[in-house]
């Protein structure tokens, strides 16, 4: 296994990068900020940026919680990646992220000057502590799961294919604003929701009310109960599908949250069309 790490200060634009590193590198494994990232998918760990403080953050980045690093370390064992970027504040970070990775030793260091110019490392310096906008090297739907209640904005990388420059395909990244700077933490209430639903589920043919909606919320997911009134000639089952696709898709879309399952309950038929 080849491991690969780049380094530079927080906020200089490492996450914005990596991909585009990744790939010119070969790189089947990005490891950024406790997450385990290969391509479109978030393999293991918990982002830093969700962290309430900043202490936790750096924390969950060196993999120092137990549990964390062995469910890593299985998923790149299972992977058997060829080779792996590291992205860390400074040579001592990356060296310990290795070392509870139980990767092997470093092929090369690489720092954050040589692959971005200086005026693009001000501009992302600006970035994070103005806006305080973090990147994280993976797309907005699997950014949604760690992150269900935070403004995510998706960020497209253009890669270069090494044979033919001039073809060009397109990584998805994703920018966030994490809990502990105090920006982008979005609350959602639960009349709020009970609203998107109702709203949602009202659009379906066939359906004369919503009725009562149960929410089942936890930290990352939401249940939905719903007990509607159908109109008697439609199809229970052909409406009731309908329904659970354009509420779950809704309610994701609209808040961010992810939607566990939806239990559609028809409570009464109705006989009137209007």
């Amino acid at each position: 296994m080849e491991v690969f790490a780049l380094t530079g200060p927080s906020g200089t634009g490492k996450s914005h990068r990596a991909i585009a590193l990744a790939h010119e590198l070969d790189a089947d494994l990005i490891i950024d900020d406790g997450l385990v990232i290969k391509g479109t998918q978030i393999l293991a760990g918990s982002s830093a940026k969700r962290q309430p403080t900043r202490i936790g953050a750096i924390k969950t980045a060196l993999f120092l919680d137990k549990n964390e690093a062995e469910l890593a370390r299985s998923a790149i064992v299972k992977l058997c990646p060829q080779r792996v970027l590291i992205l860390a504040t400074s040579a001592k970070m990356a060296e310990k992220i290795r070392n509870n990775l139980n990767l092997d030793s470093y092929n090369r260091v690489i720092t954050i000057e040589e692959v971005a110019s200086p005026k693009e490392i001000r501009k992302a310096r600006i970035l994070r502590k103005q806006h305080s906008k973090h990147v994280i090297p993976a797309p907005t739907v699997e950014v949604h799961k760690t992150f269900p209640d935070t403004l995510i904005d998706p960020l497209q990388v253009f890669l270069k294919h090494k044979s033919t420059p001039e073809i060009k395909s397109w990584s998805e990244q994703s920018v966030v604003r994490p809990s502990f700077t105090g920006y982008g933490k979005i609350s959602v209430s639960h009349s709020a929701l009970v609203s998107i639903v109702n709203r949602a589920a009202e659009e379906i043919e066939g359906v004369k009310k919503a009725g009562r909606a149960h929410i089942t919320r936890s930290e990352q997911d939401v249940v939905l109960d719903i007990f509607p009134t159908i109109i008697y000639g439609y199809n229970l089952k052909t409406v009731s599908h309908k329904m659970q696709y354009a509420v779950k898709k809704r309610v994701e879309d609209m808040t961010g949250l992810t939607v566990k399952a939806v239990n559609v309950l028809v409570k009464d038929l109705s006989l009137k069309l209007d």
